[in-house]
């Protein structure tokens, strides 16, 4: 299957495509699990607080939200990214667009692995593993 990048009512920007393709298959590969068809969607906040609102009942705005579709190791899912919370983190926590896109692909991805962050000890795991998959992103070619 494949994993595909989309951008709804938001720029395009380059993205590494094949970069972050081969770090997400090389954790299914790692973890037995199979790669269904999984979608990125980048939009803007409010187009995410709107999915926020409708499907989650949530009334505030966010940088990711994942829908997963797993069937046993088959793993599939969207991944909802709001560029503009994206950009606003990464001035809060000092990095630059790249990374903090990146981290937040990542995030989405691992959230389809069965990952949560819940609690602060769930929450440690999960940024402790996308710290791991941005320095597998980087040592790529």
């Amino acid at each position: 299957m494949a994993i595909y990048f989309n951008w709804d009512s938001v720029e395009s920007f380059d993205i590494q495509e094949n970069k972050i393709r081969k770090v997400i298959k090389n954790l299914l590969r790692i973890n037995f699990l199979r790669l269904g068809e999984i979608n990125y969607i980048f939009c803007s906040d409010e187009y995410l607080l709107e999915i926020n609102k409708n499907f989650l009942s949530h009334d505030y705005y966010t940088d990711v939200i994942t829908f997963d579709y797993k069937e046993g190791r088959l793993v599939s899912g969207d991944v909802y990214i709001s560029l503009d919370t994206v950009r606003e983190n990464g001035r809060l926590f000092g990095d630059s667009f790249e990374i903090e896109i990146l981290r937040v692909i990542f995030h989405g991805f691992l959230h389809l692995i069965g990952y949560d962050d819940k609690d602060m000890n769930s929450k440690a795991i999960m940024t402790l593993m996308e710290d791991r998959l941005l320095e597998k992103y980087a040592s790529l070619n």
